[in-house]
């Protein structure tokens, strides 16, 4: 069977990989086009183009598919390129473009898309944040044959997986990359015998994923301490939860809910005690025990370590900017 694989970042890479293993051939490969990247801003490839030019794979990167959009030479060309390709289904993962009809209907076996949630839960591009944002128990990987809706396709193949509870969007990530490589390669062994057996997805149960944004990092501390949590994890890589300590920006990536220290009337975001264990903060519902912490352009420091460089006292509230006492 002939493959064309879209896909983007290393989730979608972890795929390609894998099929590639399972002696899938691949003509040509779709990735979004190079992107400026790190301290230089210079140029780098994705991680599916890097995988693609490790085994000989042909790449195209047009910035859009539709030939009557922005872009429309790179769409026709990108069109001539599948065509030549001659593949006979395309495989979707993190892409990161919508996928116009004429896409939808040139491989004779359609379109399958790799998906990270168990829809119609969490549809949209970011659904491992937001199931861990949500407090969600499990999740998992569903494999769905793709219409022109945004992740509305039927479905062809689910597996769950839990989600632990010190999981951050990084670990969850690698599980589901592992678990989507798997599942779609089973697919494509189905697909090749007619053992797919399309499922509409339910009506009822349809949340978004919507995408994260930047503006989305600052912690709100009138909030319970166990909705703080899920938000440093859930926003761990990017775009990392962040607040204000007398008056410069610091991240958070890692906490405790602490169960012995109690609020008593301080303000939310007030400093209640720091020591060597992290530094403890009042909540809207319990107190939150910062473990790990990072300055701008610093590096992830244990909060030991962090305030060695960084002067923390009781009484201080986060998230004002001047880092009042209360």
């Amino acid at each position: 069977m002939k493959i064309v694989f879209a896909g983007t970042p290393d989730f979608a890479r972890v795929a390609l990989q894998r099929l590639l293993d399972a002696g899938f051939t691949v003509p040509l490969v779709l990735t979004q086009p190079d992107r400026p990247a790190g301290r230089g801003m210079k140029l780098q490839a994705s991680p599916v183009k890097q995988c693609a030019l490790d085994h000989g794979i042909a790449v195209a990167q047009p910035r859009s598919l539709r030939l009557d959009g922005k872009f429309p030479e790179e769409a026709a060309a990108a069109r001539e390129a599948l065509h030549a390709a001659g593949a006979d289904v395309m495989v979707v993962a993190a892409y990161g473009l919508i996928l116009p009809q004429w896409v939808l209907d040139l491989p004779p076996k359609g379109c399958l898309n790799i998906h990270a949630s168990l829809l119609p839960r969490w549809r949209g591009a970011a659904p491992i944040h937001r199931a861990i944002e949500a407090g969600d128990a499990e999740t998992g990987v569903t494999i769905m044959q793709m219409d022109a809706g945004l992740d509305t396709g039927d479905m062809l193949l689910m597996e769950r997986i839990p989600i632990a509870p010190a999981d951050t969007t990084v670990t969850l990530h690698d599980r589901l990359a592992d678990l989507g490589g798997r599942m779609i390669v089973e697919a494509l062994e189905l697909a090749a015998c007619g053992g797919l057996r399309p499922e509409p997805q339910p009506a009822e149960g349809v949340t978004y994923a919507h995408k994260i944004d930047k503006a989305e990092s600052a912690i709100d501390w009138t909030q319970p301490a166990e909705v703080i949590g899920r938000r440093i994890r859930a926003f761990d890589p990017f775009p990392g939860a962040s607040t204000l300590a007398g008056g410069e920006a610091i991240k958070l990536w890692s906490y405790e809910i602490d169960s012995i220290l109690r609020c008593s009337g301080g303000r939310c975001g007030q400093i209640l005690a720091v020591d060597s264990s992290g530094i403890a903060v009042a909540t809207g519902d319990g107190v939150l025990r910062l473990t790990v912490l990072q300055r701008a352009g610093g590096k992830r420091l244990p909060a030991a370590d962090f305030l060695r460089g960084f002067a923390l006292a009781p009484g201080q509230v986060l998230g004002d900017p001047q880092g009042a006492a209360a």
